[in-house]
């Protein structure tokens, strides 16, 4: 009994997630529907539907262009909701994290135990705290180094220049990838340093907040990094260098994307190439002119996605590298998983399991649906599909040509993604129901 009404208490606030994001989405809309927000006399509710589940899930998938489409003052609401996605992600993933790792005495408090500090319910607000100054402080540094790009290098005036610093910043440390630019960044090909600003922005955030606080209080002594911060960061570098990697190799001859660029121009492209598929949505190419190869590579990004936490989409790393411990576990006849010189519980595993299922899922069901709805080549469906789940807003062009069912179903999907992914496992991970006997074991043919 007692166990029941812990668990009631515990699965509240997850349930409470969507439809607090579904309220910020339905505020966004009614906000973008007005008149002032958009150059364009008609009032469109699926352009202001779509662009605020996109943003409010920072994604970046957009039906029309965000440079010319909207007035400053829509671009302001846009920007607003990627905070709110951006913040409120975080503060309730890490939140729901302590919560899944914690237990509820009989006095009603929620004790805590990390393996960096023990914290309880009641330093929520400090928890919180700290995510929006981390935020805050990450978009203000980037702001001012991009303001100043900006305007020096790149001549534009110091309000314009202001604004597109800010803009920016915010769009890259919450991965939300809207641009001001109507060919997004491709036009920064020359400037390597806006580039990398860009790209360690957007790394900061979607890194997630618990890895990114014990990177600054541990970053001398990685030997006490948790197991968590060891698969994220670790893992975070590795899928890095190989995109990087394959996207410099695959697009070093393609003409019609880096191919006629100096080495200096190849190099950057690539690195952008290697963060943004993660999360970030930013286009230096167009993508549909990449080759095959780099279709792939980029879609497989997008699925894995960044860390937990934060504001990145996909599966996550954490939960990519788990998998692949476990299946080297079992290549090996090892019963026990272990990162670390630690064991990871057979709850963990099943949990990543369900989530990488659960997202194979989503993934097949969205481009089932587009392929229905529309003739469009089946890598492009794939690609949209992909980056819509994953949050990332990297797209081949099909968006805005999509009937109004395939823009739902991608909606469906961006929410899904940024909403459904970590409320799917916090729900798993609460529901700790325990039988007192075992049935007989059989064992079905695998493989």
């Amino acid at each position: 009994m007692a166990n029941t009404v812990v668990d009631k208490v515990m699965r509240r606030p997850v349930r409470l997630v969507p439809l607090a994001f579904l309220g910020v989405i339905a505020i966004g809309t009614l906000l973008l529907l007005i008149p002032a927000t958009h150059h364009d006399g008609q009032v469109r509710p699926m352009v202001a539907t779509f662009t605020a589940v996109s943003a409010t899930c920072i994604t970046g998938l957009t039906v029309v262009d965000t440079a010319t489409y909207w007035t400053p003052f829509g671009q302001f609401i846009i920007l607003l909701l990627t905070q709110m996605g951006g913040f409120g992600i975080m503060s309730i993933a890490t939140l729901l994290a302590i919560l899944v790792k914690g237990h509820i005495e009989l006095s009603g408090t929620l004790v805590v135990q990390t393996e960096t500090q023990t914290q309880s319910l009641g330093q929520a607000r400090r928890v919180v705290l700290r995510i929006a100054t981390s935020m805050l402080v990450a978009e203000a540094v980037a702001a001012v180094i991009l303001t100043l790009r900006f305007h020096f290098t790149h001549g534009t005036e110091w309000p314009q220049a202001i604004w597109h610093g800010i803009w920016y910043a915010g769009m890259s440390f919450t991965n939300a990838g809207f641009a001001l630019h109507s060919d997004s960044i491709m036009g920064f090909i020359a400037d390597p340093l806006t580039i990398i600003v860009m790209s360690v922005t957007v790394f900061a955030g979607s890194i997630g907040y618990p890895v990114f606080w014990e990177l600054l209080q541990k970053w001398r002594r990685p030997r006490n990094w948790s197991v968590h911060t060891r698969l994220s960061f670790y893992g975070f570098i590795l899928l890095f260098v190989l995109t990087f990697a394959a996207f410099l190799i695959f697009e070093w001859d393609n003409p019609d994307t880096i191919g006629s660029f100096s080495v200096l121009e190849k190099v950057t492209a690539a690195i952008a190439g290697g963060v943004m598929p993660r999360s970030g949505g930013f286009n230096i190419v167009d993508y549909a002119l990449i080759k095959d190869e780099t279709t792939i590579t980029t879609i497989v990004m997008m699925f894995i996605g960044g860390g937990s936490a934060g504001t990145s989409g996909g599966i996550k790393v954490s939960t990519f590298f788990l998998l692949a411990f476990l299946i080297l576990a079992v290549a090996r006849g090892e019963r026990d998983v272990t990162v670390a010189h630690r064991r990871i519980g057979d709850e963990t595993l099943r949990q990543a399991v369900t989530v990488a299922l659960l997202a194979v899922a989503c993934l097949v069901g969205g481009t089932m649906m587009l392929a229905i709805l529309t003739n469009l080549p089946l890598p492009h469906v794939l690609f949209d599909v992909t980056s819509a789940f994953g949050t990332v807003g990297l797209s081949m062009g099909i968006t805005p040509e999509l009937p109004a069912g395939g823009q739902i179903t991608l909606m469906v999907l961006m929410f899904l993604g940024r909403v459904g992914t970590f409320t799917a496992a916090s729900a798993l991970a609460l529901r700790t129901a325990t039988r007192h006997y075992h049935l007989p074991e059989e064992r079905p043919i695998v493989g």
